[in-house]
Order: C-alpha cells, then structure tokens, then sequence
C-alpha cells in the first residue's frame, strides 16, 4: 500500500509540473501560442518578452509553486530523502515535456527553484541569490540561469558537507544543473556569439 501511495504523489508530481502556466497566460492575455515566439519556451522570460512584465511575474510565482508544492506533498506523507527527490525530478520532468502541450515546456529554472526551496530553503535562497546577483550585473536571463545551475550542485555539496544535507540530494541538484543547461544550449550558444538579448531589448 505504501508503494501505490509514494507512486501516486510522483504521477501528482508530474501532474504538478506539467500545468501549463506560461501556455495559459499567452492565451489569456493575447489569444496567442507562446510556444510559437522567440524561445518557443513556456517559461516566465518567453512570456516577459512577449506578454509583458505582469504575466511574466505571475508565470514565474507559479512555476516556483508547482515545484514547492510537490517536494511539500511529500513531506507531508513523510516519504524519505530519495523519494522526495524522485517527485522533484518528475515534476522537472512534467514542466520540460507536459503531456497537455504535445512535450513542449519551460526550461526548469522556476520550477527547479521551487524544488530546491522545498528540499532545502537555505539552498533555494543562496541559489536564488545567484541568480539575482548575475541578471543584476548583465541583465541576461540565460546567463543568470545557466550561472545559478552551475552553483547549484556546490552549494548543494557545501551544505552535504556542512548540515544534514543527503546524498539523494546532492544527486538531484546534478541532475537539475543537467537539465537546465541542456535545456539553454542555444542559448549557450547566442551567448558565446556575443548574440543573447538583454532584459528590455529584442
């Protein structure tokens, strides 16, 4: 019965992940696909650019949400460290490739973001702090994720080191540092061409 429970929270996982926030907000403000402009990515940054600053916000809270709300489900059944990390990376998963959107999603940041910060707040923060620091000097969201994704697994491993942080942990912030960056490779690519718009600009 245990196992029917812990694989139901991990279909919920996906399920949590895959809601398409950044599809719905194209459609509800501007009738339009979002997956159809520039990125072709449901994420909040993809909506900034062409929905504006509001639904962009809105986009990114939720994103962060699904992944909170996830990792916050399974600790509330009391599932150990491996099976939290299990729902986290199915609702990574569910926001990548959600089954509603023929497997076209966002690119993890925000979700992952939330994950982390219903895994470990104090490494969800630092992080975010990151991130914060980086679109603040070059006002590159790209940049600032990619970046954000790099220091994941050390802050992560510091925190191994230093607190009660696991292992099953530490794997899954390599695993989402993985992801993100696969998932920006083009835009990795626009960046060493010097080619990656900043924030406000085409």
């Amino acid at each position: 019965m245990e196992i029917i429970l812990n694989l139901l929270i991990l279909f919920l996982g996906y399920l949590f992940g895959s809601f398409p926030s950044g599809y719905l907000a194209g459609r509800i403000a501007k009738g339009i696909d979002i997956r159809s402009l520039g990125s072709g990515s449901t994420g909040a940054t993809n909506v900034l650019r062409h929905i504006g600053k509001r639904a962009a916000i809105t986009v990114f809270l939720i994103d962060v949400f699904k992944g909170v709300l996830s990792i916050l489900l399974a600790k509330y059944f009391l599932l150990n460290d491996s099976w939290q990390v299990a729902i986290g990376l199915s609702t990574l998963i569910g926001h990548i490739w959600p089954v509603w959107l023929n497997w076209r999603g966002g690119k993890a940041v925000a979700t992952g973001l939330g994950i982390f910060l219903g895994l470990s707040w104090q490494v969800g923060l630092a992080t975010l702090g990151v991130f914060i620091l980086m679109i603040t000097l070059f006002r590159i969201v790209s940049l600032a994720s990619v970046s954000a994704a790099l220091a994941l697994p050390f802050i992560m491993f510091i925190s191994f080191k230093t607190s009660s942080i696991s292992l099953p942990f530490l794997v899954i912030s390599l695993l989402a540092m993985t992801l993100v960056i696969w998932r920006h490779r083009e835009n990795i690519l626009r960046l060493m061409k010097g080619k990656e718009p900043k924030i406000g600009k085409p």
